[in-house]
């Protein structure tokens, strides 16, 4: 008997089914049936059925003499069912990786429910992926397994059939089956969810509920749309026969009417002709199944009021004035947005002929984000080392939270920020400002990068148009031709910075500013930022970040992370950080010993509280060695990234540490203590003494020295990398002091709560 019996519909999906049935055969656990039923397809999914059912044991084809629809094809395949738990999978959809493993650990933790609902997320035609917007009612907090009186939002998720697994005893105990039709989830998941003595949830995207531009049930033009009142007949059948269901009928009710009048609304269902008739029955259906009584959300109020009074004349001439109003206010918004925009071009004029403040810098991040990287060190070295100085920070105001006390927080595009612009005498970024900035006689501008590069960039990327998109490669020129300085970590960034970037300004191989907290940090400082993390004591903690493919779309998961820590043993803890470019979780939080940690504000934070780095071509290894620690390298996609992207020197060839090509030989390297054995010891003191010669902890006292304040000579001496003695990790053993070389004054480590 298989944990699961996975049953898949197919009618008329031949260009989706191979997709759909390999996301299930290629799940990471194993003990599952797959039961496949052709619908009687006329297409070629059969065929494909039968290829995949000789390929595969676990697989079983079923074809059904005739067409006989989407729910009965399910009855159809779990006649043949032997699992403990049904699974149901549209022939168009896909399971997410190691998503049954998933719902496996969660039934077998909350004790075998009746009902297990998950989550899912739309993915559209165009490669966008949307998680469901009523994620947060499947959270994992409080008790489990429940009943449905416990926790009603549920029946606000999507009434589907796909987003849950069954217990196959409950299902057959209750007598469950698909009614034929369109909508033939609707009897089926509210009664099953009524009925279940035992519910759990899981809060992780296990289904991918494809979006197609054409061809899906629900998107195509059919009188069969008006299947929907046999189905919710069937519902309120179901509530007359089980007067103990009663108190659920206005819940019920108040969803009915709201789907009624989403099928209305959606202008492509309905034929032509019929959407009067449509409107009659649904108001036929809201004065039968109606509940005096039955509170409406104002938000709702209009399409209830449509549905009630049933009039097509009515709705045109409410839909008229809709139309109108929005057309007003688009009208309305535009002629402000000129308005505003040709104020702040005229602000911005009178701003360029008063004076510059010799006292004011202004810094800006990546993007609008929160107050770090070098720019972030730079000021508040600005304010140390020049006293007096007034900065500002530009970010977007979500992360103004981030910017400390005593720094001047202005908004990208406001009047504040063009008058910073335009009257600052520093003007310090780690990509660049607005294009329509003019830089003024007196004022400085400091490019300070982001990092070592080892992937290819600025000029170098004409030859990569994969990775260069939509590159504009003279406005690059024009923002380099006003850089003042430009910042440089080692030889090998001034070389290709120099190339990429030609232009007049002074390069000032300094060292990376951002590096600086690393030498600086106290063990104090990391277990207080360990213990933020919720990093258990005595563990060892692991910084997965891999960086971006300018080939694939969202964050990328090369690594299966929960199978690495089973395999590595409860000892260790991973923190999985995606690229700030993706916006996006690596990994669902869900606690414990895997902790995503994407949205932390502070990289320089995470480094310091993990042990070891595990990274595959992020620039943040050459910031990482800098601290002494262990790194590996997990190159999997080798060929395809360089071809890509390109690389600056073959990471093999002189690597940090270790490297895996694949998730066994990561695990090898850990299990075996490789990766922090002599000899990653000894390509880790070779490549920190080529890329980290200046980050001593001073660079940044370097910069303000040379901009700020105009010295030249004595300037801080550099302490070579091999007389360094950086703050110790927690893996370390017998080091519980850390030396501070040069101490900043007034700079402490940040330390920022995990949300």
């Amino acid at each position: 008997m298989p944990r699961f019996s996975v049953i898949v519909p197919a009618y008329q999906v031949q260009a989706y089914l191979h997709e759909c049935m390999a996301s299930v055969l290629e799940q990471s656990f194993t003990d599952f049936e797959l039961i496949a039923v052709d619908d009687c397809s006329p297409d070629a999914c059969g065929a494909i059925l039968d290829e995949f059912a000789a390929g595969d044991p676990r697989v079983r084809a079923v074809h059904l003499k005739e067409n006989v629809g989407l729910g009965r094809a399910r009855n159809a395949g779990m006649r043949y069912a032997t699992g403990d738990y049904l699974v149901f999978l549209d022939g168009d959809d896909t399971l997410t990786p190691h998503a049954l493993r998933a719902i496996a650990d969660r039934v077998k933790e909350t004790g075998d429910p009746d009902v297990l609902v998950y989550d899912y997320a739309r993915t559209f035609w165009t490669g966008e992926t949307v998680r469901n917007v009523q994620a947060r009612q499947l959270h994992e907090q409080g008790p489990a397994p429940f009943r449905l009186d416990d926790r009603p939002g549920l029946l606000d998720v999507l009434m589907v059939v796909w987003n849950k697994a069954y217990r196959r005893e409950f299902v057959e105990r209750e007598g469950f089956t698909f009614p034929p039709g369109y909508y033939e989830d609707t009897p089926w998941t509210s009664p099953v969810l009524m009925a279940a003595e035992t519910i759990a949830t899981l809060d992780r995207v296990c289904v991918h509920y494809r979006q197609r531009r054409r061809g899906n049930i629900l998107g195509t033009t059919s009188e069969k749309h008006f299947d929907i009142f046999d189905q919710y007949d069937r519902v309120f059948a179901h509530l007359d026969a089980h007067p103990e269901l009663a108190h659920w009928r206005p819940v019920l009710f108040r969803r009915m009417v709201d789907h009624l009048s989403a099928v209305f609304l959606k202008r492509d269902r309905l034929p032509r002709g019929s959407r009067a008739a449509f409107l009659r029955r649904a108001r036929a259906h809201y004065v039968r199944h109606r509940v005096p009584g039955a509170g409406v959300p104002s938000r709702n109020r209009l399409r209830h009021a449509l549905v009630r009074l049933g009039s097509h004349r009515a709705y045109r001439a409410l839909w008229t004035a809709t139309r109108l109003k929005r057309r007003a206010g688009r009208l309305t918004g535009a002629l402000a947005r000129g308005v505003r925009a040709g104020a702040l071009r005229l602000h911005y004029g009178v701003q360029r002929r008063l004076p510059v403040r010799g006292d004011h810098a202004v810094f800006a991040g990546d993007g609008g984000r929160g107050h770090g990287c070098n720019p972030g060190a730079l000021e508040v070295a600005f304010r140390t080392y020049a006293p007096g100085m007034r900065t500002a920070w530009v970010a977007d105001p979500a992360f103004h939270h981030t910017v400390p006390t005593g720094t001047r927080r202005l908004t990208p595009g406001s009047a504040a920020y063009w008058t910073a612009l335009a009257r600052s005498r520093y003007l310090v970024a780690g990509t660049g400002f607005h294009p329509r900035l003019v830089k003024r006689p007196g004022q400085v501008l400091v490019q300070t990068q982001a990092g070592t590069p080892l992937k290819h960039m600025g000029l170098d990327l004409q030859e990569r148009p994969a990775a260069a998109r939509d590159t504009d490669f003279a406005g690059l020129l024009r923002d380099a031709d006003r850089w003042d300085y430009c910042l440089s970590g080692n030889r090998h960034s001034t070389l290709v910075w120099e190339r990429v970037f030609p232009a007049g300004y002074t390069m000032l191989e300094y060292g990376q500013p951002r590096t600086d907290v690393f030498q600086r940090a106290t063990a104090a400082d990391v277990a207080r930022l360990r213990a933020s993390l919720g990093i258990p004591e005595g563990a060892v903690a692991i910084l997965y970040a891999p960086t971006y493919r300018d080939y694939r779309r969202g964050p990328r998961t090369a690594l299966d992370l929960e199978r690495v820590l089973r395999r590595l043993g409860p000892r260790f803890v991973l923190l999985a950080r995606a690229h700030p470019v993706h916006g996006a979780p690596l990994v669902p939080d869900g606690g414990g010993r895997l902790i995503d940690v994407s949205d932390h504000p502070s990289v320089e934070s995470l480094c310091l509280a993990s042990d070891a780095l595990v990274t595959d071509y992020s620039s943040l290894m050459f910031d990482y060695a800098g601290l002494d620690r262990p790194i590996v390298i997990h190159a999997d996609d080798r060929e395809a990234y360089e071809a890509a992207r390109g690389t600056y020197f073959d990471l093999r060839a002189f690597p940090p540490g270790a490297i895996a090509r694949t998730e066994d030989e990561l695990i090898d390297i850990f299990a075996t203590g490789h990766w922090r054995g002599s000899r990653s010891a000894q390509l880790r003191t070779a490549f920190r003494e080529r890329f980290c010669p200046y980050d001593d902890g001073r660079a940044a006292e370097r910069v303000v020295r040379r901009v700020v304040l105009g010295e030249t000579a004595g300037l801080p001496a550099v302490v070579p990398p091999r007389e360094r003695r950086p703050v110790p990790s927690a893996a370390d053993r017998g080091t519980s002091s850390p030396l501070a070389t040069v101490p900043t004054p007034g700079v402490s480590v940040p330390v920022v709560d995990r949300p």
